[in-house]
């Protein structure tokens, strides 16, 4: 495939979605969604399962790697809604970096990152099983330049808050925006490498 040819989608995966086009189980897939994508489109990154938001999905494989093997850190920033209410203690927590368990079973502190408390977005769909506004409740917005395997889900259970919807809603300058749960936007090559901060080479 010739650099000419490479398509860039990014997509608002649904939640109860994996970030795949084949699995064998049995799950909501990449192919589900109501769009044609080209032969030979895969996810950048993923989110799992019950997460939510902004996935790059590309025919250029190389982006992988230069997005998240590079030297240079780039932005995620994600919504988070958790159970109770969120002290300026524990955001200060969060941003200096908390104490994580990663696979093999050791822990691992994780990098500075942006923490604050945000009111709930006034377009943001409600799902069913998003549980109780009467009940004590916080919506953070995160930023963070890594990605472990379930990080802001663990960051936020490390600071004794429960992670009740997670919402990935940019990855540097590229943003969700209004895109709805399940929607596909393409987009331009050189617009899709200047948003993301990285070098198409």
């Amino acid at each position: 495939m010739s650099p000419s040819t490479y398509r860039y989608f990014i997509i608002h995966k649904p939640y109860n979605m994996v970030s795949q086009f084949v699995s064998p189980e049995e799950v909501n897939l990449l192919g589900d969604l109501d769009f044609d994508f080209p032969e030979g489109t895969h996810a950048v990154g993923r989110l799992d399962l019950q997460s939510e938001g902004l996935l790059i999905l590309t025919t250029n494989k190389k982006v992988t790697r230069l997005l998240f093997e590079s030297e240079t850190p780039h932005k995620r920033v994600y919504l988070v809604h958790v159970k109770y209410v969120v002290t300026e203690e524990t955001l200060q927590q969060l941003r200096a970096g908390v104490s994580i368990q990663v696979k093999g079973g050791g822990y691992y502190i994780t990098a500075p990152c942006e923490a604050a408390i945000v009111q709930k977005p006034a377009n943001l769909l409600k799902r069913e099983d998003e549980g109780k506004e009467y009940l004590p409740h916080t919506w953070l917005l995160l930023t963070l330049t890594e990605g472990k395997f379930h990080q802001v889900r663990k960051m936020v259970a490390a600071v004794h808050h429960r992670c009740r919807r997670l919402i990935r809603v940019a990855i540097e300058d590229i943003e969700l925006e209004d895109l709805p749960p399940g929607g596909v936007r393409e987009m331009e090559e050189e617009a899709f490498f200047k948003l993301l901060k990285i070098e198409n080479y």
